[in-house]
């Protein structure tokens, strides 16, 4: 029996008690769509959701939740248009349609019987009611487990509360995580003052845990003594605050209180990071005369000990992180240092540094790194653009931030998210207080002019893949004629060469060829080297090839692939090798196109680039016709028709890049059948992408014969309205300069 699918993370330490609301929460999952656990921070409610969606999970419910359960954090989101975003990054959706988030939720779970635990929404808790009505009304299969500090307040939800732990329970939590602390003689549960400490403490779990790391230092009895004392000077909380609160913030003070100077402030500084952050980070955030660079370590190693921060292992390396409500209480301690918006700044800074080192390393062998690195700072990262887009002046910092991670938001499908932030950072509210700057001037390198170019281009790129090509001409034009107004003349070649791309993409090849070199004449001018401009020399090369050029674009495409191998870099390669493998199809070599597309398919996949995968997709599954196997290559258009649903239109919606497509079709039609196709078609649409990619990278079939092929190379349609074409149209040379004029500066 397959195993459900999901995100639920693995148990660090034994679960302790709660065995009656377990047994609760898992009978009402039977009996509504709604459950929403509710309770006072540090209570345990997201342990306890945890623990119960993994025992939902168990083989014998598989058939309720056979498309997996599900857990989304957004405890980080502060910004209401991302909550859609969240839900789809948490349910592993890529989508580059341009689509609203909903619609893309809408689309994903309306034929899907999942459980989908929602925690943290408690900042968004209007908007998030919202969104679930919306997706329990479109999505009969979802079944919802909502965790937060209030319910939502919908028709049909079952509201659960969740108390502190019992006594027993409270004493054997704080024995089994003294075990941890204090390895030794256990602790026993009964003890007097055990359970003493556990009633003052009110059972709550993060209050309880936060006293078991002192045991490294101090007996029971000793921390009875010094909680005495703590909880008479530190009076919890606001008039009229239910005393769980009080107790809890009682507690975090009392921890708090108990850390050595350096510790306290340390602790104040990292409550500025939003999500996961490493040590360099905080050495360069929090670092200053009081806490000097070569003592951070050794105080965060303390705040580790002591469990108000957590260490976990990710993609991109080690990082760390606070709890929610030790980060709200470090917050307000760094508000009443009056610190606040300078620490905010040195982290904005920092982001921006390190978006800016990722986009020059991007041009490595490191982008697999660099794409983990992004990907664990996403959160940071919303945080510094905020930032940046709610000061006054501070507008053209946003366009630079958005706009420098044009690789992530391309190369990593993040393209919707990508959309978002860019959009934010070029509306006219945003901008209206920049200083219009006259030609040449320049501040911060870039400039604010130039960091407004970049955004420009970056978004014209980003719609251009969402096959919105309205918003690309508008966004590319307006930056082809600032740029030409400014004298920026290396955003004027990037904004020609997305006007290029979207030439390709509409199916216009000589347009699209006069264009492409006019950008890679310009980027030689001027000395720009980098992914873009090897992607733009891809792209050249599939105008060629769709023209019927073989060996020009076969030579450009040599040429990337050299460029790849000595700088290591692998996304731009990833293209070249599609270009390539049309030339090897088109030329009836199936096997040399079949590694070449297995190779790029790889690349795509492992970005989770989807536009360049499907296109793979789509060709793998010509070639895997063409060698005598018509049904797989069904299987394969199947999946990629179910690809393009998340990219946006079909084939760009253009005739060029629909050629392969409608040539496959039409022979797996011939031999299967209409009928069989289309069974076949189907069990394709049923493959999710991890499976799709799985069945196209599995290689042809032992024994299969491709059918003969005929002498000479075969001329695709695109080709052949090529050939009609090429005694009005005269080719310059790849990157002639001259081209940056006429069309393409019009």
């Amino acid at each position: 029996m397959r195993p459900v699918p999901g995100n639920l993370p693995a148990e660090l330490n034994r679960f302790v008690g709660r065995a009656d609301e377990l047994a609760e929460l898992t009978r009402l999952l039977g009996e509504v769509r709604l459950l929403t656990l509710v309770g006072v921070g540090g209570v345990g409610k997201t342990r306890l959701a945890v623990r119960t969606a993994l025992s939902v999970r168990s083989a014998d419910l598989e058939k309720r939740y056979c498309d997996g359960v599900w857990l989304a954090e957004l405890s980080a989101i502060r910004d209401p248009g991302l909550l859609g975003h969240a839900l789809v990054d948490a349910l592993r959706v890529t989508d580059h349609s341009g689509r609203p988030a909903r619609e893309v939720l809408r689309a994903h779970l309306a034929d899907r019987d999942l459980l989908l635990v929602l925690d943290g929404f408690e900042q968004l808790v209007d908007p998030c009611a919202e969104l679930v009505r919306d997706l329990l009304r479109h999505c009969p299969g979802l079944q919802v487990l909502a965790v937060g500090r209030r319910p939502l307040r919908l028709e049909g939800e079952r509201t659960v509360p969740l108390a502190p732990m019992s006594d027993t329970d409270a004493a054997r939590l704080f024995a089994d995580r003294a075990l941890d602390v204090a390895p030794g003689p256990a602790l026993d549960e009964h003890d007097d003052a055990v359970r003493e400490l556990c009633r003052r403490l009110d059972g709550i779990p993060l209050a309880l845990e936060l006293a078991a790391a002192r045991l490294r230092a101090l007996s029971v009895d000793q921390i009875l003594r010094r909680i005495d004392d703590r909880f008479h000077l530190l009076t919890g909380g606001s008039r009229g605050e239910l005393p769980r609160h009080r107790t809890l913030r009682t507690a975090i003070g009392w921890s708090h209180e108990l850390c050595a100077p350096a510790e306290r402030l340390l602790w104040a500084r990292l409550s500025v990071f939003a999500g996961p952050f490493d040590l360099e980070a905080v050495e360069y955030v929090c670092a200053g005369p009081e806490l000097p660079d070569e003592s951070v370590l050794d105080v965060l190693g303390e705040l580790i000990a002591q469990s108000v921060v957590v260490r976990e292992e990710s993609p991109a390396g080690p990082r760390y992180r606070m709890l929610d409500t030790v980060r709200a209480y470090g917050a307000e301690w760094l508000d009443a240092l009056a610190d606040t918006e300078r620490m905010r700044r040195r982290h904005r800074d920092w982001y921006m540094g390190l978006v800016t080192w990722c986009e020059v390393d991007w041009f490595s062998a490191r982008q697999v790194e660099i794409a983990a690195c992004a990907d664990s700072a996403l959160p940071n990262l919303r945080a510094a653009i905020e930032l940046c887009l709610e000061t006054a002046g501070e507008a053209h910092l946003g366009q630079h931030l958005t706009g420098t991670l044009w690789f992530y938001w391309a190369g990593c499908g993040r393209l919707t998210e990508g959309r978002h932030w860019l959009e934010r950072s070029l509306a006219p509210e945003v901008s209206r207080d920049e200083p219009r700057e006259e030609p040449g001037q320049w501040h911060d390198g870039e400039g604010h002019e130039g960091a407004r170019l970049k955004a420009l281009w970056v978004l014209g790129y980003v719609a251009i893949l969402q096959g919105d090509n309205t918003a690309a001409v508008r966004a590319l034009y307006e930056c082809r004629g600032e740029a030409a107004r400014t004298g920026n003349a290396l955003a004027r070649a990037y904004a020609v060469h997305r006007l290029g791309c979207l030439a390709l993409l509409t199916g216009d090849m000589p347009r699209a060829e006069r264009l492409l070199r006019a950008a890679l004449g310009a980027y030689r001018e001027l000395g720009e080297i980098n992914s873009n401009v090897l992607m733009g020399q891809a792209e050249l090369a599939l105008s060629l090839v769709f023209q019927g050029d073989l060996d020009a674009a076969v030579a450009l495409c040599a040429d990337v692939r050299e460029i790849c191998e000595e700088s290591g870099e692998r996304w731009a390669r990833s293209y070249a090798l599609y270009v390539h493998a049309y030339a090897a199809w088109t030329r009836g070599r199936l096997g040399e196109a079949r590694a070449l597309l297995t190779e790029a398919v790889t690349i795509h996949h492992t970005f989770n680039d989807l536009v360049g995968l499907v296109l793979a997709m789509e060709l793998m599954a010509l070639v895997t016709a063409d060698e005598g196997d018509p049904a797989e290559a069904a299987v394969l258009q199947g999946a990629a028709d179910r690809l393009w649903r998340s990219v946006g239109a079909p084939l760009f919606g253009s005739p060029t890049f629909g050629a392969p497509h409608e040539q496959c079709e039409r022979r797996a039609t011939e031999v299967l059948g209409p009928e069989r196709y289309g069974a076949r078609v189907a069990e394709g649409r049923a493959l999710p992408p991890a499976s799709a990619v799985e069945r196209a990278l599995a290689g042809p079939p032992a024994g299969s014969v491709p059918p003969r092929q005929p002498s000479g190379e075969r001329r695709p349609q695109p080709a052949l309205e090529a050939e009609r074409r090429t005694d009005r149209e005269t080719r310059e040379p790849a990157g002639s300069p001259g081209q940056i004029g006429g069309e393409a500066a019009g």
